[in-house]
């Protein structure tokens, strides 16, 4: 047969293909490329970037050499990571639809507003950080199977945790702590076999830890504090053999510490102070040889502390305190040779302290006050050159202080008080450079002080009162930094040192019960700063300085018991500060002066002289004047003046009583309107008119819950003044407010005074030039936020220990500081009683306010100081507890302390200090334990203003903090 070959068509060419091939592909790839420029480029869109970092996200460059952005091989986006940009805005969703990301990194931001419901939408995603930013709202619903990484940390997320959680199977790192989560922890989250570092710290969580944690074995860390857990622990946590830290504080766990806990042969922190823990220290814990740091303060634990403690060798922290243990402190200690932090103090530890203590270990801080030790202060105490803080008071101990100490030149805080300490002081002892506080008071010490030389550069506070010293007084401590002395209570002699009046910083000097002589250094006026003076039960002679009557804030004065002589002089409480004053029992003759201080003066404080004058009050019998030829010219131009001061008094007549139509008095077709000041010089230039005149729209500066303040100016001098909208003052005892219009304070607002009408009541404030506390403090440096702090704190000393009777505050928040433009802080003080609306609501709303306040409605010092605390907080971290999204006031203060205990500054600072950080570590973790300390939930537990204001200013002159330790000894 024969083949035949049909036409044959076109054949493929293989090159065309595969150029078709390539233009598709490239197509496509130019397409994926210009939609994730299109979602980048909406995804800055939706930011504010006042920094300018993503200055450079425009399309002259390829994306994948912006800032933060990260690329596959092929040029896909695969990574964003933009931390500590201090960028802002509400995130958009968009940046979760990239198909290859795996890493998302915006923490440390001011980003805010919900997370997008699709947050889990990228299956390729592996590491998601949204920490430190302001995100609220619930935690959306969601599963990626290979994610390894959620950090939402300290933010302000609410709502509980999903039960989707347990399907995050690859997760080796779940941080959600630091945000406002409550109900219980989800039992479907101990599928998480693979986890490793796990917090649900500082949330408002409750119920019982899952036993099934056990199953979790692939934990190292679990920080669990700060929330409100209850039960007992979990015996099955101690099948988490390759747990490294383990942190359950601030919780209301109960019951005793499970012995199955010494299985975690791999631990190195435990942490659970703050607790309701009862029972022994089982002796499993003491074989856990890797321990690095054991807190188990702030319990109900008993028992003795055993000898097995030796077997800590690597254990550097030690925190026993606020307990009651009982027995002797373990000899054991004196062999732990890395141990630095030992606090025992708050139990009921008898016997005598290790002779060897310190010999063999590095210490740093020993704390082991208010027990019950007797015998000696042991001479090793400073072997490692590093103590810096020795806290032995309230004990019983005897002997003299070791020499040894007086060469331990590390030292900065020493307090040995209320102990039955004997001998004299070493010549060394006082030339310790480092040392700022020293009180040695309430012991048997003795000898003269003025034969040695005193060498204390940075000495602040000394205390050596209560002793049996003599002798002369020293010219000089050696320290130009001196701000409290007390040397009360000895039997000291010989004149007042001259140059006393050098100490330019000295606000306390007490001087009473002892045997001085001679006559009051006219000098002492030079101390600007002067606060309290107490010369009281000595041998002084002669008359009370001049210079006296121009101490611009002295507040107290205590010349009583004394040899003085003389008249009173006549201008002596011409300054508004001086609000207490005691002369009794002295030489005095003659008229009481007529300033403030004298106008009603209690009997007891000028008997037993010769005086006369005052009012009622005083006691004393009017005084005689001698007839002359003029006499009847002075009494004529008396009753003159008598007659036209009782007209002008008249119309200051405020609430009460029968009012002077033509003073401060005005009727037009509002009604009627009283005005009522307590200074001269305000009341010659603010009339009622002035007053009435502010009250227009135009001039409202806030607006708060009571109404608007508004700022006015005198039409006389163009003073300016506040006006500020105040409950009913007719409840308002006219003599206490008329004492806060006394008070004179660099860091405290003026009250000028009252104004009422049918419309209502005002209170009439001086006029601060600057802004509310709450407007600046985003974008004030460290140096300012410390230098408010200090300001703060220095106006609740004077209002606490200073004013007779005290003021306090009511509440605080930076709503009510001032501040001007040098950066220093003023104070608004409210009217007493006008916190209340009525009987039933007394501020209860302000997230400032302490929670024994929140449930009694009465103010305290204490209540003062917590919120001092929340504000120092604010200033430290950025967050407030006034944000909404908190919650309850608490949640702030939990979260502040979950912080602290970690001792991660960078994860609790605030973004816009963070680069001071480096610098000023030690004064802001140092601020911080203040903080905590302020708000202790136990009132008793706070610290009063002066303590805070002496160990904020101590911090900013020099750095007394172990970085890494929590301090948690009271000052």
């Amino acid at each position: 047969m024969e083949s035949t070959k049909g036409p044959q068509g076109p054949q493929p060419c293989p090159m065309l293909l595969f150029m078709l091939l390539f233009l598709f592909l490239n197509s496509r790839m130019l397409h994926a490329e210009n939609q994730e420029l299109e979602l980048l480029l909406s995804f800055k869109s939706s930011l504010n970037d006042p920094s300018k970092y993503l200055s450079n996200w425009n399309t002259s460059a390829t994306f994948c050499n912006w800032l933060g952005i990260t690329c596959t091989n092929s040029s896909r986006i695969s990574g964003i990571e933009l931390s500590g940009k201090n960028i802002s805005g509400k995130i958009s969703s968009l940046i979760f639809h990239f198909p290859y990301i795996q890493t998302i990194d915006l923490s440390s931001n001011q980003l805010s507003g919900k997370l997008p419901d699709d947050i889990f939408l990228s299956s390729s995603l592996r590491y998601l950080n949204l920490s430190n930013n302001n995100f609220t709202g619930p935690i959306p619903s969601g599963s990626i199977p290979l994610l390894e990484t959620i950090d939402l940390s300290n933010n302000m997320l609410s709502g509980k945790i999903p039960q989707e959680i347990g399907s995050f199977f690859s997760l080796k790192f779940l941080d959600l702590g630091g945000n406002a989560l409550v109900g219980k922890i989800p039992p479907s989250i101990t599928k998480l076999t693979s986890l490793k570092v796990f917090t649900l710290a500082s949330n408002q969580l409750v119920g019982q830890i899952p036993h099934e944690l056990g199953q979790m074995r692939s934990l190292k860390l679990i920080y669990l504090g700060y929330n409100n857990l209850s039960g007992e622990i979990p015996t099955e946590i101690g099948q988490l053999i390759s747990l490294n830290h383990l942190d359950l504080v601030y919780n209301n766990l109960i019951g005793q510490i499970p012995s199955s806990l010494g299985n975690l042969t791999d631990l190195q922190y435990l942490f659970l102070y703050q607790n309701k823990f009862t029972g022994p220290i089982p002796k499993s814990i003491f074989g856990l040889t890797k321990l690095i740091s054991l807190d188990l303060s702030d319990n109900f634990l008993s028992g003795e502390i055993p000898e097995l403690i030796i077997q800590l060798k690597n254990l550097e922290i030690l925190h026993l305190f606020s307990n009651h243990f009982t027995g002797k402190i373990p000899v054991a200690l004196s062999s732990l040779p890395r141990l630095q932090v030992l606090q025992l103090w708050s139990n009921k530890l008898s016997g005598e302290i290790p002779k060897d203590l310190g010999k063999h270990n590095n210490l740093t801080v020993l704390d082991l006050s208010t027990n019950s030790l007797s015998g000696r202060i042991p001479e090793g105490l400073c072997s490692s050159g590093n103590l810096f803080k020795l806290i032995l008071f309230s004990n019983s101990l005897e002997g003299e202080i070791p020499k040894s100490l007086s060469a331990c030149k590390s030292m900065r805080r020493i307090r040995l008080q209320d102990n039955s300490l004997s001998g004299e002081l070493s010549s060394e002892f006082t030339k310790l450079p480092l040392v700022y506080f020293l009180d040695i008071s309430a012991n048997k010490l003795l000898g003269r002080i003025d034969s040695r030389k005193w060498e204390m550069p940075s000495l602040q506070m000394l205390s050596l009162a209560r002793n049996s010293f003599f002798g002369d007084l020293p010219d000089s401590f050696g320290s130009d930094n001196l701000e409290n002395l007390d040397l009360s209570h000895n039997q000291f002699s010989g004149a007042i040192p001259n140059k006393f009046g050098s100490l330019s910083e000295l606000m306390q000097l007490n001087l009473s019960k002892n045997k001085l002589s001679g006559e009051i250094p006219d000098e002492l006026s030079s101390c600007e700063k002067l606060v309290s003076l107490d010369l009281s039960q000595n041998k002084l002679s002669g008359q009370i300085p001049a210079s006296f009557a121009e101490m611009p804030v002295l507040g107290q004065l205590d010349l009583s018991y004394n040899e003085l002589s003389g008249e009173v002089p006549a201008n002596l409480g011409k300054e508004e500060s001086l609000v207490q004053v005691n002369i009794s029992h002295n030489h005095f003759h003659g008229s009481l002066p007529s300033t403030g201080a004298f106008l009603a003066i209690n009997a007891s404080a000028v008997a037993g002289n010769d005086l006369c004058g005052g009012d009622k009050t005083s006691g004393l019998p009017p005084c005689r004047r001698v007839k002359s030829p003029l006499w009847w010219f002075y009494v004529a131009c008396s009753l003159g003046a008598l007659v036209l001061l009782a007209l002008v008094a008249s119309g200051f007549v405020f609430i009460r009583g029968k009012r002077n139509s033509e003073l401060k008095r005005v009727e037009n077709e509002d009604g009627t309107w009283e005005l009522l000041l307590f200074n001269s010089k305000v009341s010659r230039s603010i009339a009622i008119e002035d007053v009435i005149m502010s009250l227009k729209e135009e001039n409202v500066i806030s607006r708060g819950k009571e109404g608007a303040a508004y700022k006015g100016k005198s039409i006389t001098n163009d003073m300016q003044f506040i006006l500020k909208k105040t409950n009913d003052v007719n409840s308002i005892p006219p003599s206490e407010v008329a004492e806060l219009g006394k008070l004179q304070h660099p860091n405290i607002v003026k009250l000028f005074g009252l104004c009422r009408s049918n419309k209502g009541a005002y209170v009439v404030h001086e006029y601060i030039d600057g802004k509310q506390l709450s407007e600046v403090l985003r974008n004030l440096r460290w140096e300012r936020r410390q230098q408010i702090a200090i300001g703060i704190a220095k106006a609740l000393r004077f209002l606490h220990c200073y004013c007779s009777p005290r003021v306090l505050v009511g509440y605080l928040s930076p709503g009510k500081i001032i501040v001007d433009g040098k950066y220093e802080p003023h104070l608004i003080v409210s009217l007493p009683g006008s916190l209340c609306i009525d009987n039933t609501k007394c501020f209860i709303s302000s997230a400032y306010v302490a929670p024994e306040t929140r449930e009694t409605k009465d103010i305290s010092e204490k209540s003062d100081m917590y919120g001092f605390g929340l504000v120092l907080i604010e200033l430290l971290t950025g967050k407030g507890p006034a944000d909404a999204e908190f919650g309850v006031h608490e949640s702030i203060v939990k979260w502040a302390r979950y912080c602290y205990s970690d001792c991660h500054l960078d994860m609790w600072i605030d973004p816009m200090i963070r680069s001071n950080a480096s610098i000023n570590e030690n004064e802001m973790v140092e601020a911080m334990n203040l903080a905590l300390q302020c708000t202790a939930t136990e009132p008793t537990a706070r610290p009063c203003a002066n303590e805070v204001s002496k160990t904020l200013e101590s911090a900013s002159k020099t750095s007394s903090c172990v970085l890494g330790l929590k301090f948690s000894s009271l000052l």
